[in-house]
Parts: structure tokens; C-alpha cells; sequence
């Protein structure tokens, strides 16, 4: 996929997508994969495509990032607290990742989580992103089932939240919506005793 992109577009990022946000951050998003217009574009997790429109913005009302989002790594948006990451960390195939990248990118998921000593919180966006995180943690995916909204507090003191993916197909259908996104954000928020403000 990576290889066709370059061909098509040389002036794309079309590498693996790095995090976005310090390390020393008490919060990480996790999304599925850089989206091909999107991460894979931009070199930024969730930037450049509809799913950071929401997700950047919600992170912004809640405190969690200043500056003004121009949908470019160029655009001095900065985050407070929070990290972006990626199960998988290239642009896949028709943009559903198969169990090989999955496994093949977790121990980069497992270093970051590792190097994170302040991390109070894991928000995973969708359902593969939280099933990500749980095999990363060695936890059995039985035992914390995804649900929007849902809040797990793992061994070790880590929470996780749950949310639909913040994807145009979701929020058109209206399987999500902003309050929704809103609450699963405030949420996790809320159970780690983070202080934040309330968006309108």
C-alpha cells in the first residue's frame, strides 16, 4: 500500500506515522491506522481527514490542546496531557488492517505504553483499537468487552474508555455523535480525577 502511495503521491509522508504528544502525558488515545488521505498524508495521527476534525476538536474544548487545528503536522496545534497513537502504525490495505499488522506493530504499542510513567488513562477509539490495547496488555478481551461509553478499570490501576470510532461513516449515520464523543471523553477524564473544563 505504502509503495503505491509513493508512487502516486511523492510528496506524501507514506512512512510509519509517529505519535503525536509527550510521553510524560497521564492520557493516550488510540486509533485503528493512518488513514491514506489522512496520517498517511500528513505524518500526524488523525490529521488530515474527518477523524481528527472531531477528534482535535473535542481534545481542544476539554483543555487538552491549544493552538488553532489547520489539519497539517505544520499547523503549531499543541497537546496538553494527551498523546495520539495507532495500533498499527502504516496505512493498510482498503484501510482494514489484517491480524499480522496487528501483531506485528503491538510491540511498539507496548513500548510507548511502557514509557509512559505518568498514564492514568487509555481512551481507545473503536472497537479494534481497544482490542489492541488489551492484547497489548496480556489482558483477555473476555473479560473487558467494548462498548461505547464504558470505562474498565484494568490491573495496575489504568483505565480504559471506550469509544466508537470518530469516522465520517459513524458520525453521517449517526452511530456517533459530538455529545456522544463528548461524554466518552469526559468520562475517562472524570475517572482518572483529571480537572477539565466543560464544552459547550
Amino acid at each position: 500500500m505504502r509503495r503505491a502511495s509513493r508512487a502516486d503521491h511523492p510528496d506524501w509522508f507514506n512512512a510509519p506515522v509517529p505519535s503525536f504528544g509527550s510521553l510524560e502525558a497521564r492520557l493516550l488515545c488510540v486509533g485503528l491506522a493512518p488513514g491514506l488521505r489522512g496520517a498517511n498524508r500528513t505524518g500526524r495521527p488523525f490529521t488530515g481527514d474527518f477523524a481528527g476534525d472531531l477528534l482535535y476538536s473535542t481534545l481542544a474544548a476539554f483543555g487538552l490542546a491549544e493552538g488553532r487545528y489547520g489539519a497539517s503536522a505544520e499547523d503549531g496545534f499543541r497537546l496538553v496531557d494527551v498523546r495520539i497513537s495507532n495500533a498499527v502504525r502504516c496505512v493498510p490495505p482498503g484501510n482494514k488492517p489484517l491480524p499480522a499488522e496487528f501483531t506485528a506493530c503491538r510491540p511498539f504499542l507496548a513500548a510507548e505504553i511502557a514509557a509512559m510513567a505518568k498514564l492514568r488513562g487509555v481512551l481507545a477509539i473503536g472497537r479494534d483499537a481497544h482490542q489492541a490495547v488489551l492484547s497489548t496488555l496480556g489482558l483477555r478481551k473476555s473479560a473487558y468487552p467494548f462498548g461505547h461509553g464504558l470505562l474498565h478499570h484494568l490491573p495496575g490501576g489504568l483505565v480504559l474508555a471506550d469509544s466508537y470510532h470518530c469516522s465520517r461513516y459513524n458520525t453521517n449515520t449517526g452511530r456517533l455523535t459530538e455529545a456522544m464523543f463528548h461524554a466518552a471523553v469526559g468520562g475517562l477524564l472524570g475517572a482518572v480525577g483529571t480537572p477539565h473544563p466543560q464544552p459547550w
